[in-house]
């Protein structure tokens, strides 16, 4: 059973309740689990179906803002999240390709040219590298 109202959702099962504390639109909800809190889950229309994708770990996005915030010489009241998009931000095609390689170093990842083209946002960025961290280890 679900049931949805302004900006929360409750799903209840057999075993568990399921509070829904965000819905960030039609596609994109942030949900606890008895008081346990989980990142924000995307859901995607893939033809008839949906694709569930779950967002990088609040931490990562966290770094990744840091990270963000020195490569562009941020103020220090400058809000950086993770909807942010460096282009809105004021970076230049060179300063995200030295976001990329500060990302690159933190993380000890290696991103591929192409991945690192397309990303736009502190969001994007953060599920990279934790997808890049989940097949490393």
């Amino acid at each position: 059973m679900a049931s949805i109202t302004g900006t929360s959702m409750s799903l209840l099962s057999n075993k568990s309740m399921v509070s829904c504390t965000r819905i960030s639109g039609p596609n994109s909800v942030s949900f606890s689990i008895k008081g346990a809190k989980f990142p924000s889950i995307t859901f995607q229309p893939r033809g008839l179906r949906f694709q569930v994708t779950c967002a990088a770990k609040p931490e990562t996005v966290q770094k990744v803002c840091d990270i963000v915030k020195k490569q562009l010489a941020l103020a220090d009241g400058t809000a950086v999240t993770g909807e942010s998009k460096f282009a809105a931000l004021g970076a230049d095609s060179l300063d995200t390709v030295e976001i990329v390689m500060g990302l690159e170093e933190e993380f000890g990842i290696s991103v591929e040219e192409e991945s690192a083209q397309s990303i736009t946002t502190v969001q994007e960025a953060a599920d990279m590298i934790d997808k890049l961290l989940e097949t490393k280890a």
